[in-house]
């Protein structure tokens, strides 16, 4: 009976390990790597060598700095046809890559906190997310700023200062 016991409870430890999310699990809630307006969004191809989007890609201004969407290590920084990429992967096993930069100080090894410096972009900046492999959408994975409205007065008179943002993110179940 003893025996019993300890084989269901090892049974339910170990179901709870994988089916409870751990911090390290848990989705995450990005920062944009830049100010810019999505100009490619992610298309999903139909087979691993077919045509499609594996990122999205914003329009920004030259030479826009590019920040780290949460801390990690650099897998890759280089060139692939002459176009400059850092991948990072992120402690839950995610890679994220930074494409189409013109620089970036960061090399294989070196490890990057949020919102740290990553590179500058071109016109353009890459951004993908791989999770085991598989290219994924990362929009859902930003949140966007959310502050308390407040009123703003209209006869010249001293207003109040606005009261900080905090980061909101939509649930992803």
């Amino acid at each position: 009976m003893r025996r019993r016991v300890v084989s269901v409870t090892t049974i339910v430890l170990v179901w709870l390990m994988l089916v409870q999310p751990t911090s390290a699990m848990a989705s995450p809630c990005w920062q944009p790597p830049v100010g810019g307006t999505v100009a490619v969004p992610f298309s999903a191809p139909a087979c691993w060598y077919c045509a499609g989007h594996r990122g999205i890609e914003y329009a920004v201004a030259s030479s826009t700095a590019v920040r780290a969407v949460a801390a990690g290590t650099v897998t890759y920084s280089g060139t692939i046809s002459g176009v400059m990429y850092v991948v990072v992967r992120h402690g839950n096993g995610w890679k994220v890559t930074y494409g189409k930069l013109v620089s970036s100080d960061l090399r294989r090894g070196d490890r990057v906190v949020a919102r740290s410096r990553v590179g500058q972009a071109t016109g353009r900046m890459y951004f993908g997310l791989r999770i085991g492999g598989e290219y994924r959408d990362p929009t859902p994975y930003f949140g966007r700023p959310a502050g308390r409205p407040r009123l703003v007065p209209v006869d010249g008179s001293r207003h109040r200062s606005a009261s900080l943002s905090v980061w909101r993110c939509r649930h992803l179940g």
